[in-house]
């Protein structure tokens, strides 16, 4: 579903500008803004199918623009952000516009972090780790690797995530076919989570219009 339209409304000015330059390399119609306050002026929402929120939008902001869009638009689908990671946030895009078709399941195991796989046909499948290296706002610092990119035959799989994957601010993403799933693997520390945006450093503004 590349003609699909994506708005990223987020803070960090690196992060979303990449992760839309990601999505319009894959054939999206793509923008982003870390402007919360002119969203609803700046873009016609009536007209967006997918709307991504980063986790340093205040939640009131988050709120008033969810009813305010789901109000002009019936189809838009919102999608929170796992973290500030371009690809990551790149394939919860793909995961919510892909057209899954019934050729396979994915899940991931914490336990054993071990990504599961139920196959009903052959199909490739790419498994990819992702994880932030730094916190430090507005700009945090990720990395990632590609654990499994492989054509796999019918049945049941596992794939064991490397220990370089740490086991906090870490998540995983699992493609089969044309279907994408992300899972978390360690969730972020409540110390990143519970930042108040009101006392984060200033940011430079985004707001991209099909540039």
């Amino acid at each position: 579903m590349g003609e699909a339209h994506i708005l990223i409304i987020g803070r960090s000015p690196t992060v979303i500008l990449d992760a839309v330059a990601i999505l319009r390399g894959k054939g999206f119609r793509a923008d982003a803004t870390n402007q919360f306050d002119t969203v609803l002026t700046d873009y016609d929402t009536a007209a967006v199918d997918v709307v991504v929120f980063g986790g340093m939008v205040p939640p009131h902001a988050k709120q008033h623009l969810r009813d305010a869009i789901a109000g002009v638009n019936d189809h838009v689908r919102f999608v929170q952000g796992l973290a500030g990671i371009a690809g990551l946030i790149a394939a919860q895009v793909e995961g919510v516009t892909s057209r899954a078709g019934t050729g396979g399941d994915a899940a991931y195991d914490p336990a054993t972090r071990t990504v599961r796989l139920t196959l009903r046909e052959p199909a490739r499948v790419v498994v990819e780790a992702w994880w932030l290296t730094s916190f430090t706002p507005p700009e945090p610092k990720s990395a990632s690797t590609r654990v499994a990119d492989t054509l796999l035959g019918a049945g049941e799989h596992a794939v064991a995530l490397p220990a370089e994957v740490p086991d906090r601010a870490s998540f995983v993403t699992v493609s089969v076919g044309p279907a994408v799933h992300a899972f978390v693997v360690g969730a972020i520390p409540e110390a990143v989570t519970g930042m108040a945006p009101t006392r984060l450093p200033a940011v430079r503004a985004v707001a991209t219009h099909g540039e």
